[in-house]
């Protein structure tokens, strides 16, 4: 791919992207992409397949700027596993809550969700597995400790606190007690 074509595939992505943040991603169509990038609609059969490839890139990129403003999370080995598992808990938390409206949209758009989970993506869920898993090979969590168990409660935490918000007849999305949570998955690994 010629350094014009890699450029403009980027700057559309770059731009559906901070169209996802800005409004999601339902009622997010080609022809606004293309307006807002300066481009003829036809230009971004160019560079992607379809709309969803397009947007499955889009939406990576806009979880990567919403992960550029949570921090870096801690290493294996450094501080305390309790300490540390509250650092990810909290980053989940506020990712979680930053990137539900841009997902929200896409209910309706299985397509989209197909490419994005074919897509390689460093989540934060394989992050927080890979903290504890190494955390578990230094001798910090139990040999036996079934850490991917683990990474799957602190990760269903988030998603029950940003998506009961979105359920009739349940309460507003309550803020979680972090250190019971850590408390509670120290319990079984530690």
């Amino acid at each position: 791919m010629s350094p014009r074509k890699t450029n403009l595939r980027e700057q559309l992505v770059a731009t559906a992207a901070a169209m996802i943040a800005e409004q999601g991603t339902a009622g997010l169509t080609v022809r606004a992409i293309a307006k807002q990038a300066g481009v003829a609609d036809g230009v971004l059969y160019n560079h992607f397949s379809d709309k969803e490839e397009l947007l499955a890139q889009s939406l990576v990129t806009h979880v990567r700027n919403v992960e550029a403003t949570l921090g870096e999370l801690p290493e294996a080995g450094s501080g305390s596993v309790e300490a540390n598992l509250k650092a990810h808990l909290a980053y989940g938390l506020a990712l979680h809550r930053a990137i539900l409206p841009a997902f929200a949209g896409l209910i309706g758009q299985p397509a989209v969700l197909e490419r994005l989970g074919d897509l390689e993506n460093d989540s934060w869920r394989d992050r927080l597995a890979a903290y504890l898993h190494a955390e578990k090979d230094i001798g910090r969590l139990r040999p036996d400790a079934d850490v991917g168990t683990a990474a799957a409660l602190i990760v269903g935490i988030c998603h029950e606190a940003v998506l009961s918000g979105l359920m009739p007849h349940t309460p507003a999305s309550r803020k979680p007690d972090v250190g019971r949570i850590v408390a509670t998955v120290l319990t079984g690994i530690r």
